[in-house]
């Protein structure tokens, strides 16, 4: 038989009942559809922490004072127990790690900015010159810090795009004076907005002193220890290096604060790209297991084809009779089943592609969920319900090939 008999064979026999056959397909079109959506969500998901990475840096390591210890293990009250870490550890990391790009040591707190009748409610950070590249800021307008305004504690700030643009509409408000809390600043410079980052916050709703001026003017009160900063950030040319420079820098530390062999250390060192591979790995680990939940509704999808072609093959027992009888071979017969099965698996397969494009756009529209559709994993799914059809669609073929015809035109 031509390709085109068996083809226009196939159809007829699946037009005769139209329902079973639409029925029949409908485990093909929500497996399909299911991987389409599910792999599209793990997708979108993977591509939004990689955004979130490129945020935080692959290269950097944060700082961060921990809680210093007394005899017995008792947390000591004083002052100097939470700022653990100073301006003097900074230095050193700078001097004595080669490895080390970039470093700076930061303070930071909340106040409300005020200019004329304007005010908004803000983060400010009290930092060092390499502050601004470990973060990826860039000047606007205006200019940065120069070394006197480090040096000497004047009263300058850069401003947040989002600050800017609450306290100064369209204006740049660079060599206005507005007020921190209820100090007088004159601003210098803006930053170009980066929008929201990894974790959704507002990275633009921040104002940046120099760090002599946030110890001095803004902090007073609080009684710091001499030269105490809340944060000290570092990058490294090289990622290969980072794990190194971990290394180094707990020894160096360790050393400088004088930590006895076996205690605990008075500070914590977070390393962006160990929290970055975790939360990759989870990602990548949920990503598998909602498509192999897809996968499972695929492969019952395929038992279902193979249930239903099994059934044809008994109701049309003398059907088949005949088509031997009158010169059809076996394998004449096994592609007219084949075909069938193939056919209800190629359109269920259509269809499960079409409804999994719309049901990733419409999960992407209408919830937070991140989606990225992917060419190659639609063409997967369109393999797959071709396999579908062939593996599940053999056997029925094979069986219906194997008939006797004299036995086939017997039965009732």
């Amino acid at each position: 038989m031509k390709f085109s008999d068996i083809l226009r064979t196939a159809i007829f026999a699946l037009r005769g009942n139209w329902m079973r056959s639409a029925l029949t397909s409908l485990g093909v079109i929500i497996g399909i559809a299911a991987v389409i959506v599910m792999v599209s969500v793990g997708q979108g998901t993977q591509a939004e922490i990689d955004k979130m990475v490129s945020g935080l840096g692959s290269q950097r390591l944060d700082i961060s004072p921990g809680a210093r210890r007394g005899p017995g293990g008792a947390v000591r009250a004083s002052s100097a127990s939470f700022f653990t870490l100073n301006e003097g550890d900074v230095d050193a990391i700078r001097n004595e790690i080669p490895e080390v790009q970039y470093v700076a040591g930061a303070l930071r707190g909340n106040t409300q900015v005020i200019y004329a009748e304007n005010n908004a409610s803000t983060s400010w950070q009290g930092v060092q010159p390499d502050f601004f590249d470990i973060n990826s800021w860039t000047i606007d307008e205006g200019e940065s810090f120069d070394a006197q305004d480090y040096t000497g504690a004047d009263k300058v700030v850069i401003l947040g795009e989002t600050v800017r643009r609450t306290l100064f509409g369209e204006d740049s408000g660079i060599g206005q004076t507005i007020r921190l809390g209820r100090v007088p600043f004159t601003v210098v410079g803006t930053l170009k907005p980066k929008g929201q980052g990894g974790f959704g916050q507002d990275q633009d709703e921040v104002v940046m002193v120099p760090l002599q001026t946030a110890r001095r003017r803004l902090m007073g009160a609080m009684g710091l220890p001499a030269g105490a900063v809340m944060q000290i950030s570092l990058t490294v040319a090289n990622a290969k290096d980072l794990s190194y420079v971990q290394g180094e820098v707990e020894a160096l530390l360790r050393q400088r604060h004088k930590i006895s062999p076996g205690e605990e250390d008075d500070f914590n060192v977070r390393n962006i790209s160990e929290i970055v591979a975790t939360r990759t790995a989870t990602t990548r680990l949920m990503s598998l297991l909602l498509g192999a939940v897809a996968t499972i509704s695929l492969i019952v999808g395929g038992i279902g084809i193979m249930n239903i072609m099994l059934v044809s093959v008994t109701e049309r027992i003398r059907e088949i009779g005949l088509r031997m009888a009158v010169g059809a071979g076996p394998s004449d017969v096994r592609r007219q089943f084949l075909a069938e099965a193939m056919l209800i698996s190629l359109i269920g397969g259509a269809l499960g592609i079409a409804i999994g494009i719309a049901g990733a756009l419409l999960v992407g529209r209408f919830s937070d969920l991140p989606v990225a559709l992917n060419g190659q994993v639609i063409g997967l799914a369109a393999g797959f319900s071709v396999a579908t059809g062939l593996f599940f669609g053999y056997y029925p073929a094979r069986k219906a090939s194997q008939l006797d015809p004299i036995e086939a035109l017997r039965s009732q």
